[in-house]
């Protein structure tokens, strides 16, 4: 077991890392020349100040009009991204892990707070699942990648939250949950979780067409 928890933290985490930088510049790359291809004219009217006001506002809760339209959707998205950065970012385990490595340390968030945010960001993937089963317009255009993706960002939340309760074996569980982070942060430059990546820039895009072009908010 000592051998595996060796392999999951040290090989296995660099090719994830790896996969993870070097797909995310692939996939930024390659869309940037799809974009010059199919839409050169959109570079000239790209912006900082219209881009970063989209950005800004886009960050507002309730803002936007399409965060008033559903305050429930809007409250649970927000908590969530908040929560799904937070956690892996300051909790302790993990800030230790970068201090073994790398010899870098920063401030933590107490555990249980780590304990409860993990909870928020389980109970906002039911929320999500949910929204896909009963919303109609929702439902039809859902595909199995949306499905993956949500499994994926639910894996290394669930099991790290029973590792630390100490549910069923507690290596066994440890180890699961470390794979389970890996496979995330792979898998972001090549699933709908790359919208990560992408958001900046997309929200970049619209704000400099609706206020270099349109004249308009986008928010």
């Amino acid at each position: 077991m000592n051998a595996a928890y060796e392999f999951v933290t040290g090989p296995l985490a660099w090719l994830a890392w790896g996969i993870f930088l070097l797909g995310s510049a692939y996939r930024l790359y390659s869309m940037y020349q799809l974009a010059k291809k199919k839409d050169g004219p959109s570079l000239a009217y790209m912006s900082w100040g219209y881009s970063l006001r989209s950005i800004v506002n886009w960050l507002i809760p309730f803002n936007a009009l399409g965060w008033r339209k559903s305050p429930v959707m809007t409250v649970t998205t927000f908590a969530f991204h908040i929560c799904l950065v937070v956690v892996p970012v300051f909790l302790v385990a993990h800030v230790l892990l970068w201090q073994e490595f790398f010899g870098v340390s920063y401030a933590t968030i107490p555990d249980n707070v780590a304990d409860a945010m993990t909870m928020v960001v389980l109970a906002a993937c039911l929320v999500f699942a949910g929204r896909r089963l009963t919303q109609k317009e929702v439902a039809y255009i859902t595909t199995g990648q949306d499905w993956l993706a949500l499994v994926i960002v639910v894996l290394p939340f669930l099991t790290g939250f029973l590792a630390y309760h100490q549910v069923f074996d507690y290596q066994v569980m440890i180890i699961a949950h470390i794979v389970a982070g890996e496979i995330m942060l792979a898998a972001i430059p090549f699933t709908r979780l790359s919208h990560m990546v992408f958001a900046a820039f997309t929200r970049a895009y619209m704000g400099s067409e609706f206020g270099g072009v349109r004249h308009a908010r986008d928010w």
